[in-house]
């Protein structure tokens, strides 16, 4: 059984475990909101130009020569799939969801016969898939946003991925995040970026009526090899943002209820506490009376 000593010690242990739980919690709070209106802030553009996308592309669908971002390679043999995680522990399960996720998506593509990629934003979402897939990781980014996340950022790991798909290293592309829902709640996306996924009431569209008629100067083709290059920058930004104010709200989350674990372990290592030290006492008082009978 421990000494009083022992339970002390216990106790003011977890107690600066609480500090330091309920001061992460505080700091990811804070975090959170400026995080989160960046991301809501963000969808409307990400969304537009991907509605807008939509609508040129469903012109031009039907027809040869496209640009390669939007026609692809005529192939799907390989497969690229950026994994955006966190560089930090104690979010909770936000990077075991992406990994569990991203290893899905391994096994279904490995089992129809497909080659895989991996290209990871985040330290702990490559820790975790180096152990199994240590020859699949082709590029690794860290400490990407850690003073500010920027469309910079974002920026250089499209450049990067334009520069593999221009290289013929990969068929097809796909981003797997983390999307914002609230603190509580983040849901496991999978986006294909390259080639550019018409929309079905898009490619829909193309084939009917219902889409308006429009004249582009310069010509459909030239627009769209113009901006789906920033399309792409555009839509890892998104994820990004969307990954960052996911990863806030795990971990204010874990911390609450860690600070809250650390709360109900007090109480009870204080009513054990109480419980030794009467137990203690009565004993010396049954010593004490049992001496003096004795004399």
């Amino acid at each position: 059984m421990p000494s009083l000593k022992d339970i002390r010690n216990r106790i003011g242990s977890v107690k600066s475990t609480q500090k330091i739980t309920s001061a992460m919690k505080l700091v990811a709070a804070s975090k959170l909101r400026r995080a989160q209106e960046q991301a809501e802030a963000g969808r409307p553009f990400a969304e537009r130009m991907g509605r807008m996308l939509s609508s040129l592309a469903a012109g031009v669908s039907g027809e040869t020569g496209g640009p390669k971002l939007m026609v692809g390679t005529g192939s799907d043999r390989v497969h690229l799939l950026v994994v955006i995680s966190s560089d930090r522990g104690l979010c909770g399960g936000f990077n075991g969801t992406v990994v569990r996720e991203t290893k899905r998506q391994i096994a279904r593509l490995q089992g129809e016969g497909k080659e895989v990629k991996l290209l990871c934003v985040g330290r702990k979402g490559r820790d975790l898939l180096r152990r199994e897939y240590p020859k699949l990781i082709i590029q690794s980014y860290e400490d990407v946003g850690k003073k500010r996340l920027s469309f910079a950022d974002a920026d250089m790991i499209a450049t990067k991925v334009l520069e593999l798909f221009d290289a013929g290293e990969y068929d097809v592309c796909s981003i797997i995040y983390n999307k914002f829902k609230s603190a509580i709640t983040q849901i496991v996306t999978v986006q294909q970026i390259v080639p550019f996924a018409l929309p079905a009431s898009a490619a829909a569209d193309a084939g009917g009526d219902a889409r308006a008629l429009y004249e582009f100067e310069p010509s459909e083709e030239r627009i769209l090899a113009d901006l789906l290059p920033r399309n792409l920058s555009i839509q890892i930004y998104s994820a990004l943002l969307e990954s960052a104010a996911s990863e806030q709200g795990a971990r204010m989350t874990a911390m609450d209820n860690a600070t809250r674990n650390a709360g109900d372990m007090i109480k009870k290592l204080t009513l054990v506490y109480n419980r030794t030290r009467q137990a203690s006492i009565t004993k010396e008082l049954i010593e004490i009376i049992s001496g003096a009978e004795a004399v």
